[in-house]
């Protein structure tokens, strides 16, 4: 049985992918509101996980008497943290675009301005680069990094 943190974005928010009507504006009212819905859900399921993950390493926060024990509880809780600090800053990266949707500002690639479009934005609320932009980006950290 799936958990909730296996569902789909689209699935979590309740929504179906968005289809368009012929000759539709790109991001109109109902496009926004659609990925506002989406970015909300996730949102109250990341900060979600965050509330978990505090009260289990509360309740689960023990002294062992064996160092090994100790050294897997603290690893763990580690990892925890770890993921938790990436949520954290996703979180803070869904509000940024949910600022992007209310200033009207949302869906076009920030670096030469086109479309990003609506599967693309469905799979990736968040991205502000388009497909070729984003492939670009990435070549070129490749090519520094090696």
């Amino acid at each position: 049985m799936p958990t909730q943190k296996t569902l789909g974005i689209l699935a979590l928010a309740g929504v179906n992918p968005y289809v368009e009507k012929s000759k539709e504006e790109y991001m109109n009212a109902a496009q926004l509101e659609h990925f506002k819905k989406i970015l909300d859900a996730w949102r109250i399921q990341l900060r979600q996980e965050v509330d978990r993950t505090v009260s289990h390493m509360q309740d689960e926060a023990a002294n062992f008497p064996d160092p090994v024990d100790r050294a897997a509880q603290e690893e763990e809780f580690s990892l925890e943290l770890r993921t938790r600090d990436r949520e954290r800053k996703l979180i803070k990266k869904i509000e940024k675009t949910l600022q992007l949707i209310e200033d009207d500002d949302f869906g076009f690639c920030n670096s030469c301005g086109i479309e990003i479009g609506i599967r693309r934005l469905e799979a990736r609320p968040t991205a502000d680069l388009c497909i070729e932009c984003k492939t670009l980006q990435e070549i070129k950290e490749r090519q520094l990094a090696g």
